[in-house]
């Protein structure tokens, strides 16, 4: 019954970090069109999200943490609008580097993940439940 209860833990821990990848990638694609309003300015830059394994003593296994939230360092793009508040003297406005398949791709994939997660806790919930049945 001890090995169910980490498993479930461990699950746990890894739906814990995708919901917060799925946040990171939610702010990008909600921010994905975004300009700067001033010249000078920059756009919105991409947040990234790594993972760590650390050591949960309570159940004495590495489980998946958030490791850091940081600023993806790719080039801005540029789109030309020199009618916008924002544009350089050649006309040209400063895109966030953001792109929003890969944003989408990053999604769908944090969604399984996580499902497949959820799929285990549920597995070993019903375990757990028949094991307390049989012992009635």
């Amino acid at each position: 019954m001890d090995d169910l209860i980490k498993t479930m833990r461990i699950s746990a821990a890894g739906m814990r970090v995708q919901g917060q990848r799925l946040r990171v990638i939610s702010q990008n694609i909600a921010n994905a069109n975004s300009l700067p309003q001033d010249p000078g300015d920059k756009p919105y830059r991409r947040q990234v999200i790594t993972f760590r394994n650390e050591l949960d003593r309570s159940i004495g296994l590495e489980t998946v943490r958030v490791g850091k939230v940081q600023p993806d360092r790719s080039e801005f793009g540029k789109r030309f609008e020199p009618s916008h508040p924002a544009a350089d003297a050649d006309g040209y406005v400063l895109t966030p580097n953001v792109n929003s398949l890969i944003e989408m791709t990053d999604m769908r994939e944090a969604q399984r993940s996580y499902e497949a997660n959820l799929s285990v806790i549920k597995a070993s919930k019903a375990m757990l439940n028949l094991t307390i049945d049989l012992l009635r």
